[in-house]
């Protein structure tokens, strides 16, 4: 009778969310985009930065022990070769240092009775777990962002101050140059912050791997950074003018990636290699389907995911008629009246819209800021995150409809919860602008900026603001005016719903 025997590393639990354990066959597709010459020599050196199951280094180990067949022909000592002099690895924690030893040396101590090498005398062998700490400064770590009320802990506890990006050196700790930087970082750390607020951290891993200068670098990381992300903006425009990125491959469905997790925005992983520049392969994956094509990544000011929307957005902006201005100037900034989304409703004073529960209410007078002088105003209010809950964007997305926006009339106001996406003399003028909103080459087009539920003004940067609203827009109309195509619209109509 054959038994089914499963990879030990496709069972393994995620240690959370934003700590998740690299499948085998993520971890090999990541290695399938080097160089494989890379994988012949015996001089070529791997470091997985951030191990948490060690099955980049296994599968590194595995593809050496292969390639170096004719170059060492005596097994243990190849293995022997390759698990001292070509593969070492940074862990996250104590927990993860054990089972990435398990995984490359198959015994949780590199030196213990059943490890596969002979030449260690230390337990730890190439895969350490160095001492490090936060740099704290006022409340917060100067390195990686965490929060000191939540990380300044005993020394007996996990501080998750990881050791790549808290001021270890690994070229000194192993005493070694590093061919190829590889690995699945972590992605965010509580920062204190209201409810459960959370700082991105998975860039500091990425630019700290490329100041090593390794000849290739490649992780696997959310797709925020492509337009949006919290304290993003210096890291994706680094990302995007680099034109050492020669490839990008990316989920829009993260659980086709890492089954099981959800990931808001989806999921990438990419190539750095240091002696090649050029235009960048991206390679859109579609119900396991790849969509390829070589392009330039800063010719936007972000990163347009889908490569059959790239023509579409281009086109637009060409045909713009209004100057070249787009909405981006005329949706409000967030809070437009100065009330925060907890504000408490009042009794009496100025009609207010809050979130969607409540309705509409008042504030006080006082409370009120008129800066952008939209109280007097006739006002279509948009939710500022009118996607919430969704964070699959291979399934269609909605925005805005009827349910979920309001027009406010001349002497509402409204909290945080909404954005006024326009404010006219006219409440006709109002509902042009909003069936031109409503049209889904409008919201494709807003689509091309978002990468989680909030929705911005900065989000609006595609959509032409055509000056004068009047009448009722709809597909057909926009698809005239700026020459969609049957093919354009049909790719516009699946990805809108």
């Amino acid at each position: 009778m054959n038994g089914h025997n499963p990879d030990i590393l496709t069972c393994l639990a995620n240690l959370s969310a934003d700590e998740v354990f690299t499948p085998p066959k993520l971890a090999n597709a990541m290695l399938d985009i080097l160089p494989q010459e890379l994988f012949a020599s015996p001089d070529t050196t791997f470091l997985d930065p951030v191990c948490k199951s060690g099955v980049f280094l296994r599968e590194i180990a595995r593809r050496l022990n292969e390639g170096l067949k004719h170059e060492i022909p005596d097994e243990q000592a190849r293995v022997d070769h390759i698990l001292t002099k070509q593969v070492f690895g940074l862990a996250i924690t104590e927990l993860t240092s054990l089972i990435s030893r398990r995984s490359l040396y198959c015994s949780k101590t590199a030196n213990g009775k059943y490890s596969i090498a002979t030449k260690f005398v230390n337990a730890d062998g190439n895969i350490r777990l160095p001492k490090a700490k936060h740099v704290w400064q006022g409340t917060k770590c100067k390195q990686c962002g965490a929060n000191k009320d939540e990380y300044d802990r005993d020394s007996s506890l996990e501080e998750y101050a990881y050791p790549f990006i808290h001021g270890i050196d690994p070229r000194k700790l192993f005493d070694m140059k590093f061919d190829v930087i590889i690995g699945n970082p972590p992605y965010q750390l509580s920062d204190g912050g209201h409810g459960r607020s959370s700082s991105t951290i998975y860039h500091l891993f990425v630019e700290q791997a490329k100041k090593f200068e390794p000849r290739y670098l490649a992780m696997v990381i959310p797709s925020r950074w492509f337009a949006g992300g919290k304290g993003l903006e210096f890291f994706r425009s680094k990302m995007l003018e680099d034109d050492r990125i020669r490839q990008i491959i990316d989920f829009e469905n993260s659980s086709e990636v890492f089954p099981g997790v959800d990931v808001a925005g989806g999921i990438c992983y990419f190539l750095w290699d240091r002696d090649n520049r050029g235009l960048c392969k991206v390679t859109n994956i579609i119900d396991g389907e790849p969509v390829s094509a070589l392009r330039k990544l800063d010719e936007f000011p972000v990163f347009i995911r889908s490569s059959r929307a790239v023509p579409i957005v281009q086109k637009i902006i060409k045909t713009n008629e209004n100057g070249g201005k787009t909405l981006r100037e005329v949706v409000s900034p967030r809070k437009p009246f100065g009330l925060p989304t907890n504000y408490a409703p009042k009794t009496m004073g100025i009609p207010c819209w809050f979130i969607q529960r409540v309705g509409r209410k008042f504030a006080r007078d006082n409370d009120v800021n008129d800066d952008n002088k939209l109280l007097k105003k006739w006002k279509l209010l948009i939710p500022k995150a009118p996607i919430a809950g969704q964070t699959d964007f291979s399934r269609p997305v909605r925005f805005y409809y009827d349910e979920n926006t309001r027009i406010a009339k001349p002497g509402e106001c409204c909290t945080e919860s909404w954005l006024v996406a326009c404010a006219f003399d006219s409440e006709s003028e109002v509902l042009a602008f909003k069936s031109y909103l409503f049209t889904k080459i409008v919201r494709f087009l807003l689509l091309q900026t978002v990468v989680s539920q909030d929705v911005t003004r900065r989000n609006f940067a595609f959509v032409p603001d055509i000056g004068t609203y009047k009448g009722r827009y709809t597909d057909e109309m926009l698809r005239d005016r700026w020459g969609i195509t049957a093919d354009e619209w049909e790719y516009i109509d699946s990805k809108i719903g």
